[in-house]
């Protein structure tokens, strides 16, 4: 009987196990190991438990104050990964109030041994642990992490296939010379260049460098009192550069998309701008857009890769208008140049929150009533 009794009680904690097994989910682990890191960056990866046959890779990167575990649960990237079986790198600032280093001449260097060579060393090492596939690497960020996005796109273009950054700024504009500066010319969208320019400060990052660069999808609000909104005008003019698009002369402007807030400027295959009217810094994470821009699902113009199609479970592992743009190790100062914008000209009115006016600016100056033009700056005021 009382064999009896414990055999069925076995059987019972047998069948409770494989049930928690099954609903069991990876978990945020830190890697202490993964290569050089002067930095001290800390490192965090999420396998799934069902992983792709070599998997894609995202890099997603926090704000200022923020922390990889925080990043891990706010945004969609391990949910999204357990559903398509990529990994998730979660790299964590090691300063104080968890800003990234986007601000030094060694940060926007390629191999400069700062934040940007110590995330590229992660994903090395990850490519190598899991056999992921090394043209499938991908990079995301919000707010400081958005910084890095561009800077990670413009020190690693042979990284990186493609990046989505948020609410960030144009690659070497928070150039200050210090680890942790804060540039305020450029938080507050006076860091006003030309476009060649721009592209000129991303290039000289990776001196020599000819290949492939990452497709560029940028994303901002027209609200944002954090990281002015010209700085997506500006991040659009660098990339645009870049790649050869004319800046203020998309392809393709499709409003409501992806949602009815947003206006979607499409420069061609590699550039991309989301503008989010009333969106403020706090702008949403937009992580099946992201996906489908990465190619991890459906696919883009230029990419032919498809969604992932068989997981199979993973191994176990043992303040003026003139800014200083750097370029590579030698820094240069540049005077600034005007805005331009894609709006159209006179007899039209713009909704609020847009911009209204500034230096150069050519589009709409007159306000949908009961907004007025308000002057922040001589380059940029909005309606308000």
């Amino acid at each position: 009987m009382r064999l009896s009794a414990l055999t069925s009680g076995l059987l019972a904690l047998a069948s409770f196990s494989r049930a928690a097994e099954i609903i069991k989910r990876a978990a945020l682990t830190q890697v202490s190991s993964f290569g050089a890191n002067t930095s001290g960056t800390k490192m965090y990866i999420y396998v799934p438990d069902m992983l792709a046959a070599n998997p894609p890779i995202i890099v997603a990167i926090h704000y200022c104050s923020g922390t990889a575990s925080a990043y891990y649960s706010g945004s969609p990237y391990a949910r999204l990964a357990d559903q398509h079986g990529f990994i998730v790198i979660y790299p964590e600032s090691p300063y104080s109030g968890t800003c990234w280093d986007v601000s030094s001449t060694a940060a926007l260097t390629h191999d400069g041994g700062a934040d940007s060579n110590s995330i590229a060393n992660m994903v090395t090492w990850t490519i190598a642990q899991y056999k992921a596939d090394s043209s499938r690497v991908f990079v995301t960020g919000l707010s400081s992490g958005g910084m890095m996005t561009n800077v990670l796109a413009a020190t690693y273009p042979n990284m990186f296939a493609a990046a989505s950054a948020y609410a960030g700024v144009a690659a070497g504009c928070f150039y200050t010379g210090t680890t942790a500066g804060w540039n305020s010319s450029c938080s507050g969208g006076t860091s006003i260049h030309s476009q060649t320019e721009w592209a000129n400060t991303a290039l000289n990052m990776y001196p020599g460098y000819t290949g492939p660069r990452p497709r560029m999808l940028i994303n901002h609000g027209s609200a944002d009192t954090t990281i002015y909104p010209q700085n997506f005008n500006e991040t659009l003019k660098q990339w645009a550069g870049v790649f050869g698009y004319t800046y203020g002369s998309p392809q393709q402007t499709i409003a409501g998309s992806p949602s009815a807030e947003y206006t979607k400027y499409v420069y061609g295959p590699n550039l991309v701008g989301v503008y989010g009217t009333g969106v403020t810094h706090n702008i949403p994470i937009n992580g099946d857009q992201d996906l489908a821009w990465f190619g991890i699902t459906g696919s883009t113009t230029t990419s032919s890769s498809s969604a992932v199609a068989t997981l199979t479970p993973k191994p176990t592992s043992s303040t003026s208008s003139t800014t200083t743009l750097v370029t590579s190790t030698k820094v240069s100062t540049t005077s600034a140049a005007a805005s331009t914008t894609s709006a159209a000209a006179g007899g039209c009115t713009a909704a609020q929150w847009a911009q209204c006016g500034g230096s150069g600016f050519t589009g709409c100056t007159t306000c949908k009533s009961p907004y007025t033009c308000k002057f922040s700056n001589n380059w940029y005021s909005q309606c308000l």
